[in-house]
């Protein structure tokens, strides 16, 4: 049985001190991703990397990024997807789906065409269901596929739950739009295309596709610096196709025009928060790298 000094000790001291210690983790444990500050002379812009699925429990966000998007003159993102659906649905009709008349995948040699639906089929989708799909946009649906094995929905993603914190109350800025990103995609000669999706269905099939989801959503979950590099680090020397589509045009291409929107963006208000993709912030060519050698200050809070 406990004395009444030890329960008055337990009750003034050991309380309020396990209640800061606590309050101290669970802000720790709630860093994801990667949080910049980047300043110039007169003003301050808030640069945080996201992921485009989440799940319930990364909300809500740590308080420093929480309290930066409230007091925000503006948000920025990539995309605003959920301002005008008709428009993100448009835009992927336009570019992601071959045009009436097309061969498809009747094009395709009849061995080839065989490999690919088997391979389909082995992750569980009906080829008939996809056959208007261009490549690049089955790639992008096989890829949603496999983070629903890790048990994120893109429906929580961290850019739309910003959007919708946020919307009706403070202007939204979008870096690029749905319109260009799928124009983007579709670039990608048709060949190009299909050896793509070959090549992911084939790291689908090895678990090498969902093994690197994985690090990449372990690495946002825990704001891990070094393990953000590591992953930097593969993207910079993977010859794969996939790999080098990803460096070249998804990051390179678009990191230097993301650059120079938010460096102007800092140039006219105080305090703004832009939120991208978490591996537009990874490099030696991203976006923070850019912000530095445009003159900015470049601080990283995690």
């Amino acid at each position: 049985m406990q004395g009444p000094i030890i329960v008055v000790f337990r009750s003034l001291f050991l309380g309020p001190f396990l209640g800061l210690f606590l309050l101290a983790f669970q802000a720790m444990a709630a860093e994801r991703g990667a949080l910049f500050k980047v300043s110039d002379k007169e003003h301050t812009l808030y640069l945080y990397g996201t992921i485009h699925a989440g799940k319930p429990a990364y909300y809500p966000l740590e308080p420093r990024i929480r309290d930066a998007v409230a007091a925000a003159p503006t948000l920025a993102l990539e995309v605003d997807a959920t301002r005008d659906p008709q428009a993100a649905a448009a835009a992927f009709m336009q570019h992601g789906l071959f045009a009436a008349g097309s061969p498809g995948y009747g094009a395709l040699a009849p061995e080839r065409r065989a490999r690919i639906e088997t391979a389909l089929k082995a992750q569980g989708i009906d080829p008939a269901a996809v056959v208007q799909l261009k490549p690049w946009m089955l790639t992008t649906l096989l890829a949603i596929t496999d983070l629903a094995k890790l048990g994120v929905d893109p429906a929580l993603g961290v850019d739309a739950h910003l959007a919708g914190q946020v919307r009706g109350r403070t202007p939204i800025v979008e870096l690029e739009t749905l319109q260009f990103q799928a124009a983007l995609l579709d670039r990608l000669p048709i060949d190009m295309q299909w050896k793509m999706l070959e090549e992911t269905l084939e790291h689908m099939a090895s678990g090498q596709q969902l093994r690197e989801a994985r690090e990449l959503f372990d690495a946002y979950e825990r704001a891990d610096q070094a393990a953000l590099d590591r992953i930097a680090k593969r993207i910079e020397t993977d010859d794969s196709l996939v790999a080098k589509f990803t460096r070249e045009v998804v990051l390179d291409e678009r990191n230097g025009p993301m650059a120079d929107k938010l460096a102007a963006m800092i140039q006219r208000e105080n305090n703004a928060v832009a939120a991208v993709g978490l591996l537009h912030l990874l490099g030696k060519r991203g976006v923070p790298e850019l912000l530095r050698e445009r003159g900015m200050k470049v601080e990283r809070v995690y």
